[in-house]
């Protein structure tokens, strides 16, 4: 709840830094972080859709692995670029190796997957295999 009269903007400042030390309603916080690189996962009846924002990257620097079933790991190493001399104020940007492994809703057929980089944006389409798309099944009255 928040209060909208003027000498309650201290107690509406302390409960939005309650909220971001330790998890708002959606349940993030900053002692769980969130994991890298993020993704969106959708579907169609013939394929799995992935989509993962890791900025910064080349080609050479991530790697896609599955493992024909149900399961993809992005992973990579995103460098840090040299700096000039000085003395760094604030750094919110990470550096170093990552690896995500994704559970998938389906099972795949990785020599069928694609995936494109494109400005800063992974997209990835995995092709389901034929037994786990979906079959019509005809109803007849009885």
């Amino acid at each position: 709840m928040r209060f909208n009269i003027p000498w309650a903007n201290e107690i509406n400042r302390m409960q939005d830094e309650m909220e971001r030390l330790f998890g708002d309603r959606s349940g993030e916080s900053m002692f769980r972080p969130r994991a890298y690189p993020p993704v969106n996962i959708w579907e169609d009846e013939d394929n799995l859709y992935v989509e993962s924002e890791i900025p910064g990257m080349e080609l050479e620097e991530m790697e896609l692995l599955s493992n024909d079933e149900n399961s993809l790991t992005i992973q990579g190493e995103r460098k840090q670029p040299p700096r000039a001399e000085g003395s760094t104020h604030r750094q919110e940007r990470s550096f170093g190796r990552f690896s995500r492994s994704i559970q998938l809703p389906s099972s795949i057929n990785a020599e069928k997957t694609t995936a494109q980089y494109k400005a800063g944006v992974l997209k990835i389409t995995l092709a389901k295999k034929e037994e786990a798309k979906p079959r019509h099944i005809s109803v007849t009255a009885g």
